[in-house]
């Protein structure tokens, strides 16, 4: 069945019923259909991270080098190559690009990235997205506003207030007060999540063909094509490992990573003492003045190969939800941080005493008898290097999908131990397709390496923007650290940015390109799914007419149970009055059932599902709102119709043991953490005697207070809390209902979902028409569908179509 159905104007944000309605309606539909506030209040706080051993956190930092800090560890690869790609032409320039090195390692990774940005995770994840969902939380940002109050007593829903009047607060209503400002917030969100996706595609082509290009060292006639294709076979073979997972992945590239740093920091100690110990001067920032003052313009856009030596700490970033902060600060504070400062000035030594050696610094600087070592284990830490923005790429990829700014793709949970852990096919072959392109069309180190810091600048400029806000809103740090911290940030920064602008043309177009795809599709998945829920909140139906159609909703009730879901939390879906205008026939118990995700890490399985009942007793009618965060998974093992069903019946058996003593089952009846007022119970007995006819029914739940028609109780965590009678009628009326449950649930369960199909409006835009008729079109028809993401058999599905023009 299909409808076509228009779309009215509709207001930004989702309003309450108290916002649109007035009058009798208005307290009628307050009545009937309440957000399920009560039954969160009175959820247990059950879940806590559990405290890692010393001897766990060593064995996570140990397995840090191999997933996070590959990337950084390999950029003595290139960098003095892409810094002098002209030659060097005094060996005082070798000192102060060394200084400047140094100073970069310092202040961006160092202090700015490991001891600052990496605190402001969300309990452990990282990322722009991850920052995002830190300000949803503590501001009214977010664009599809599917959160209810409820939602904000998970115990993983972390936040601190604003004191009135404090500059935090001001900041806050400043972000809400315009709808152009969440907005722009999102596009700049965004912005840096195109970019590490980009980044995924450049960090492994940059770094294996480093890395192999190392054999004409020693071949100097060999071909460059072979030294490509090399690259491109060793992309491959990383590409097809990622499947086995990150925890897996880890534990053979640790090793590899921790005899890379050894390596390369043993031989920058021998370079240091063999040739020139005065390299040491480097330390002090003097020279970073001097080498500007020498070498004028050509300095400064020398920072674009400058910018290289801290690539690889975006993504540090990124990765932070597979290790716990504690073990990459440690890690990188006392082993990868040495090593590459010993590295740096091993290198600078070298090239003061050959300085015709520029192009193959590194290689050249390896002494004979370690070079054939050194060049394996080079090709396998730059193999490593590249895990890191694999796996963070797929981190950002899954939150973005959860706030509604990706397609959806397949995401596999690799690790029993480890929630974060994450592997997406799709995602992965995208990847290595790009990797191949951009070495077999660039073939040069530069160009790569021009695009490569292009990307990296960008999404470190989005980073420290909304690390500004976090300053402000989360931290509610004094303005001054705040302006302290902004102005040291953007003043490196956009000394980089500033250089790299120089090298658009050579190379640093490709991440823009990337950027600006990545960025139509995040752009145009989400602008349709806030208007597919803007649809459905203006069009759901009003309960007030579901009710005056009697119990049997005007229809025949066949035995089972019917799974309606809805991207709603509360009101019943425009797809449902749809499915029984155009039937004969709807289940005997009907389940509406919402999946939404909300702003947090995850939700515990104790407080995922929220339970409650619709209308009368007999009209057999129920929500259960299922909660997710970005970091859950709908895992194939997990059955989420036998989960939702036992919280259904768990629900019963307790609303029945909370109830008053009562002959009647009409109404489902209330209990509240503070017990029962006796007058509520008083209303209850009274409105009881008049449900001898359907206008009687519906004239006393008018006058019916809320918490009689919708009863909202905890499904496991309120069992112990509740003191109940034993009372024979109570027993009996739980035992009916759980058996007639019982009895639907061997009869079938249909899972009935909406196949909304979204084009534009007739006399739209060119490129409206363009965005949504023909990119969301095919992103709809390529992505994987709700019932696939929930494991929903296919012959219990049934779809309601209708066709929504905006």
């Amino acid at each position: 069945m299909a409808e076509r159905v228009e779309a009215s104007s509709v207001p930004e944000g989702e309003n309450t019923i108290e916002e649109r309605e007035v009058g009798a309606m208005w307290e009628l539909e307050q009545k009937l259909d309440q957000p399920m506030d009560e039954e969160a209040n009175k959820l247990n706080n059950m879940y806590r991270e559990k405290g890692l051993s010393m001897l766990m956190l060593l064995r996570l930092s140990f397995q840090s080098l191999g997933i996070v800090y590959g990337d950084l560890g390999t950029s003595p690869l290139y960098v003095f190559y892409n810094t002098f790609p002209d030659g060097i032409d005094d060996s005082e320039d070798v000192i102060g690009a060394l200084s400047l090195i140094i100073y970069s390692l310092l202040l961006i990774p160092l202090i700015k990235y490991v001891f600052i940005v990496c605190k402001a995770n969300d309990n452990g994840q990282g990322g722009t997205l991850a920052i995002y969902s830190l300000l949803c939380r503590h501001a009214k940002v977010k664009l599809i506003p599917n959160q209810h109050r409820s939602d904000e007593d998970l115990t993983t829903y972390s936040r601190t207030v604003s004191a009135e009047g404090s500059f935090a607060a001001k900041t806050k209503k400043w972000l809400e007060g315009k709808e152009w400002r969440k907005r722009a917030l999102l596009v700049v969100v965004l912005l840096g999540t195109c970019m590490m996706i980009g980044d995924g595609i450049l960090t492994p082509a940059i770094s294996v063909l480093s890395a192999t290009g190392g054999i004409k060292v020693n071949n100097p006639k060999m071909s460059g094509d072979i030294v490509v294709l090399v690259a491109i076979v060793i992309l491959i073979g990383l590409f097809s490992m990622q499947h086995y997972g990150t925890d897996k992945v880890g534990w053979l590239f640790a090793p590899i990573v921790l005899i890379w740093f050894l390596f390369i920091g043993a031989t920058g100690m021998y370079n240091i003492c063999k040739y020139d110990t005065s390299v040491l001067k480097a330390f002090s920032p003097t020279y970073i003045y001097l080498y500007f003052k020498r070498r004028g313009r050509d300095g400064w856009i020398s920072l674009g190969g400058i910018l290289l030596s801290i690539t690889g700490t975006e993504a540090l970033y990124a990765d932070i939800a597979y290790f716990p902060l504690l073990a990459i600060q440690l890690a990188f504070t006392f082993f990868v941080f040495p090593c590459l400062l010993l590295a740096y000035c091993g290198q600078a030594a070298y090239l003061v005493n050959h300085k015709e050696h520029y192009q193959d610094a590194f290689y050249a600087s390896i002494p004979d008898s370690v070079y054939w070592p050194m060049f394996i284990v080079a090709t396998g830490a730059a193999i490593v290097g590249s895990q890191a923005t694999i796996s963070g790429t797929y981190s950002i990829v899954k939150q973005a999908v959860a706030h509604g700014c990706f397609p959806r793709v397949k995401i596999v949970h690799t690790s029993k131990k480890f929630l974060g852990q994450i592997y997406c096919p799709d995602i992965n072959w995208i990847l290595m397709l790009g990797c191949i392109a951009v070495t077999a069309s660039f073939k040069k180190q530069s160009q790569i390496g021009n695009a490569y810091g292009t990307a990296v600048v960008l999404v470190m400029l989005v980073t420290t923007l909304l690390m500004v806000l976090i300053m402000l809103l989360v931290w509610h740090c004094h303005w001054i650290l705040v302006l302290i911290f902004t102005f040291l940030s953007f003043f490196v920064e956009l000394s980089y940015f500033s250089a790299v602008i120089f090298k658009i043309d050579e190379g640093g177009w490709v991440p823009l390109i990337i950027a600006a795809i990545s960025l139509l599709v995040m752009s145009v998945w989400h602008y349709a799914t806030v208007k597919k829920y803007e649809f459905e909140m203006h069009s759901k139906v009003s309960m007030s007419w579901i009710l005056g159609l009697g119990p049997s909703l005007g229809l025949v009730r066949v035995p089972g149970i019917g799974l309606v879901y809805t991207e709603l939390a509360s009101g019943v879906p425009h797809i449902f009055s749809h499915f029984i205008t155009n039937l004969p026939a709807i289940h005997s118990v009907v389940v509406f059932v919402c999946v939404k995700y909300l702003p947090v890490y995850t939700v515990p399985e104790e407080e995922r599902f929220l339970v409650k009942r619709i209308g009368p007793k007999t009209f057999r009618m129920f929500r259960c709102v299922a909660r997710y965060g970005y970091k859950d998974l709908h895992k194939k093992d997990d059955d989420f119709e036998n989960k939702l069903l036992t919280k259904l019946s768990s629900f019963i058996r307790i609303e029945t043991m909370m109830e008053p003593t009562s002959n009647s089952s009409t109404y489902s009846s209330t209990y509240s953490v503070n017990h029962t007022q006796d007058s509520t119970v008083d209303l209850i007995h009274n409105n009881n005697h008049n449900h001898n006819n359907n206008m009687d029914m519906f004239s006393s739940m008018v006058d019916y207070t809320v918490s009689t028609l919708d009863t909202i109780v905890s499904a496991e965590s309120l069992h112990n809390a509740v003191s109940f009678s034993q009372d024979n009628t109570i027993e009996e009326e739980e035992t009916d209902e759980l058996e007639f449950l019982k009895t639907c649930k061997e009869s079938g369960v249909v899972h009935i979902m909406g196949n909304t199909v979204v084009k534009a409006r007739t006399g739209s835009w060119l490129p409206k028409k363009i965005a949504i008729d023909y990119v969301y079109a095919f992103l709809a028809k390529i992505c994987r569908a709700n019932s696939v993401i929930l494991h929903v058999p296919h012959e219990t599905l049934l779809n309601v179509g209708q066709v929504f023009y905006v």
